[in-house]
């Protein structure tokens, strides 16, 4: 019996540690480890996460039970409140990365006692910019789920479930609505991608590939534009439905292998024809001037608010295009060569780190 008993409990530990799509493997921590100690860029780019965590362990969670963010201007009290408390998004990535990376408990349990704060206060709604800006919960904790109390992980577990199943039922999504194919949806699908994946429920995922099947279809253009870039006339918002659309290719790609990044839809469009039409303006080769002919009326409130990079004729800064080129990269190298063009100062940054050393998962195992 005794023998049934360990059989049972190491077939249950099994199936519960199965591999990381959404953060990384422990082969991969191994790796960025030895780039940490043995590269220069690379440790520099790791430097602010080693602070964040160590400043995270004399600090307490912040929850908020409903993000403000969406649609509201700059200084609006709750959107104030509300991005300050989304720091402790930063802490948890941070600590988790920390405590894989060095094996040192009290980043742990830190990093789960924060988790577990804003499982039992805060309540998705299904605004996908809102929740969009869960991506460090959700990828931390896909780091050390296999690691967490089992009170921990039920509560945790719990939280993602519902926000998975608040955008799936999102508003925003309903048929005739422009937010159920702009990047509004983009970010929607990114986020029931990384929870599915970090929850590893093969049911959750059915309804995604069809989504960013769609979504390919219906956001993006043959000729690389998109209608976000022809709706707001800004690559601001070109990147905007990129970069949701690039991670949850990662996250696929790793567990399945199948690469989205290339796909073309039956307009023509694809994610990689979108990036490339980026490029000229990353390196300097072409520049944009950004909102001219915005349609939307809330990009003239934030203009008439003076926030910054929203005033119409504001030139599009490279800076704002090498985290998307840092991202497809991850796919084709080559994007680091137009990053390396580019007139900006500091080129290498955190996901080119990871680039270098995240695999597909699913065909390397």
């Amino acid at each position: 019996m005794k023998k049934i008993l360990l059989l049972a409990g190491f077939i249950i530990s099994f199936l519960n540690a199965r591999a990381q799509y959404v953060s990384l493997t422990d082969t991969e921590i191994n790796t960025l480890k030895n780039n940490i100690e043995s590269k220069d860029e690379v440790k520099k780019a790791f430097e602010p996460y080693r602070q964040t965590a160590e400043n995270a362990m004399d600090e307490q969670p912040d929850p908020i039970e409903t993000i403000v963010s969406q649609g509201v201007l700059a200084g609006n009290p709750a959107k104030t409140a509300s991005l300050k408390a989304l720091h402790d998004g930063d802490k948890v990535y941070a600590l988790t990365l920390l405590y894989k990376l060095y094996g040192q408990k009290q980043y742990l349990q830190k990093a789960q006692d924060y988790l577990q704060a804003w499982a039992k206060i805060n309540k998705p709604n299904g605004d996908p910019i809102n929740e969009s800006k869960l991506d460090d919960f959700i990828t931390g904790y896909d780091l050390i789920r296999n690691e967490v109390s089992s009170d921990a992980r039920n509560e945790v577990d719990a939280w993602l479930t519902n926000i998975y199943n608040a955008e799936l039922n999102s508003p925003s999504a309903k048929p005739g609505k422009t937010t159920g194919f702009n990047n509004w949806n983009s970010h929607r699908i990114k986020v029931m991608t990384l929870t599915a994946f970090t929850l590893h429920n093969d049911g959750f995922m059915e309804p995604v590939y069809k989504l960013l099947e769609k979504q390919i279809d219906d956001d993006l253009y043959a000729d690389g534009t998109s209608f976000d870039f022809k709706e707001r006339d800004a690559f601001h918002y070109h990147t905007y439905t990129l970069e949701p659309l690039l991670k949850t290719c990662m996250a696929i790609y790793r567990a399945t292998g199948k690469k989205y990044f290339t796909y073309e839809s039956a307009n023509g469009s694809s994610i990689q024809k979108s990036v490339d039409f980026l490029v000229p303006f990353v390196t300097g080769e072409k520049t944009h001037a950004e909102f001219v002919n915005s349609k939307v009326g809330f990009d003239k409130a934030r203009a008439a608010n003076h926030e910054k990079g929203y005033e119409a004729g504001t030139l599009f800064e490279p800076v704002n295009g090498i985290s998307t080129l840092s991202l497809a990269a991850y796919f084709n190298p080559s994007y680091v060569n137009a990053i390396q063009q580019s007139p900006v100062k500091e080129k290498f940054n955190w996901q080119l780190a990871l680039d270098q050393v995240m695999k597909p998962v699913a065909i390397n195992n």
